[in-house]
């Protein structure tokens, strides 16, 4: 196979893709280019038409590069253009992973920074059963911070509530609804009526609005 550089902006992508690529991919492609370069060629034709490769195209791209690796599939007809690039987006997804081979090449690691993972996900699989039992007795904790905002956060509800509940008529739910007229507003400069009541829970007291 002969590998030959090109500039990105002499090549172009397909009219039609099969695979569409994720923000989340095209990082990831992102962090496996600047851990270990491009490692493999975008195909393309001898007129720059990307073959396969999109992603990583994309991903050179966000990353203000210029030249690229670059193999020219020449000599194909439109028909077998179309067949390589279904083909190579199909028979990478028909492999199965090996569970054992996985875990024993992570297990071999010196750090789990790896392209395409969450480290976290991976220290996860990777943990004995008492870093396990750690981890599950912090679960569903919350650091003080984030327990300020929520706090901060349900005040300013409870405040808008108060303000919203001003006016408002309180069912009880023994009365008949009242006749009375309901309070108008105006919405985008049209005026409209809301009816502004509710009634208090008996088990709990939380206010619902009607």
């Amino acid at each position: 196979m002969k590998v030959t550089k090109r500039k990105l902006a002499e090549l172009r992508k397909p009219d039609k893709n099969v695979r569409i690529h994720s923000d989340k991919q095209i990082a990831e492609f992102k962090r496996s280019i600047e851990m270990f370069g491009q490692i493999r060629p975008i195909v393309i034709d001898e007129d720059g038409t990307i073959l396969a490769g999109n992603g990583l195209y994309d991903a050179l791209c966000a990353m203000d590069r210029t030249d690229v690796d670059c193999y020219v599939a020449a000599g194909l007809s439109e028909s077998q253009k179309k067949k390589l690039m279904l083909s190579d987006n199909r028979i990478f997804s028909l492999g199965v992973d090996d569970i054992q081979g996985f875990d024993d090449l992570i297990a071999e690691l010196d750090d789990l920074d790896v392209p395409g993972y969450d480290e976290e996900l991976l220290k996860t699989l990777t943990a004995d059963f008492e870093d396990v039992d750690g981890m599950m007795a912090g679960y569903g904790l919350i650091d003080e911070n984030t327990k300020s905002d929520m706090q901060k956060a349900a005040d300013r509800y409870e405040r808008k509530s108060e303000e919203f509940a001003k006016g408002a008529e309180e069912i009880k739910p023994a009365d008949a609804p009242p006749e009375e007229a309901p309070v108008e507003a105006s919405v985008e400069g049209r005026a409209v009526q809301l009816d502004r009541r509710y009634i208090i829970c008996p088990k709990c007291g939380e206010m619902i609005w009607l």
